[in-house]
């Protein structure tokens, strides 16, 4: 007859060796080491450390006679104006370079995926001064704009957003290229054997498969043109109520008044946190 085993409790157990009881690690809990651990507490102090001091020093009292100026309504109403427009014209010319990056096969591809995200390293101020020599008024482009329609792009609010469209849309592109080389082609093909054509089944079937990673790209491509200053104030020049955004209304009133560039940095963080904890539950998380 053979003796059961006692019971033991979810959190101890017996040592083989020593005999004494020692404690069993619980399931999912995973013990952090320390050298990891460290490094990663200070990166986290590093990263949470000026937004805590921005709170600190904002002056509270102040801020209501701060926010409540005409010229910081209209510094915000043209930075939302401008974001959502350059993120439209992100989503409008992005999605099919990334659908070109992710599905095509062509000679060359990796150098053109190259070009495309070089905005993200190269600094904004050269972006900008390379948008002057592309689209200004003697520019590759921007002279033949100028000459045939009068179209002058350089600082103008539609200068604004090509200049944010710039430097946002390579986010949209490596996310929607992410979620479509995870989707399932296979998909795709089912509909065109069926009958659809390559639009349609682009439209009616891959759309949809990547609608998450597009809103996160969308979302990530918003904020980054929302904090946009360098190819802006290059390209677009600092003009209130035309192509001052709030990133350029705070750069001004850091000279002049740093208790209403604190305000205004408030107003810009307030709304980034929004948005994007708005949406990341809702998107993010399901791509």
């Amino acid at each position: 007859m053979t003796k059961r085993a006692p019971a033991r409790s979810a959190g101890t157990g017996a040592d083989t060796v020593t005999g004494r009881p020692r404690r069993v690690r619980r399931e999912g809990v995973r013990a952090v080491p320390v050298p990891l651990l460290v490094p990663a507490l200070v990166g986290l102090a590093f990263l949470l450390l000026p937004l805590i001091a921005l709170l600190v020093r904002a002056p509270w009292r102040d801020l209501p006679d701060q926010l409540g100026s005409p010229e910081v309504w209209q510094a915000l109403r043209l930075s939302l104006l401008c974001a959502t427009s350059a993120t439209g014209l992100s989503l409008l010319i992005g999605v099919p370079l990334a659908w070109l990056l992710a599905r095509a096969e062509f000679p060359g591809r990796g150098f053109v995926r190259a070009l495309v995200t070089l905005p993200l390293v190269l600094p904004p101020v050269v972006g900008g001064v390379a948008l002057l020599l592309a689209f200004g008024r003697n520019g590759v482009v921007g002279q033949w704009l100028d000459a045939w329609f009068g179209i002058t792009l350089p600082f103008t609010t539609t200068g604004v957003v090509l200049a944010e469209t710039f430097v946002a849309m390579p986010f949209l592109v490596i996310s929607v290229e992410g979620t479509l080389r995870a989707a399932d082609p296979r998909y795709e093909e089912a509909a065109t054997t069926l009958g659809a054509s390559r639009f349609t089944a682009f439209r009616r079937v891959t759309l949809p498969l990547i609608a998450p990673g597009i809103a996160a790209g969308a979302v990530l491509a918003w904020a980054r043109a929302l904090g946009e200053f360098g190819a802006t104030i290059t390209f677009a020049g600092n003009f209130p109520g035309r192509t001052q955004t709030m990133p350029l209304a705070v750069y001004l009133a850091l000279q002049n008044d740093p208790a209403a560039a604190i305000a205004l940095s408030l107003v810009l963080l307030a709304v980034s946190i929004a948005v994007l904890a708005g949406l990341r539950d809702r998107w993010m998380s399901a791509s």
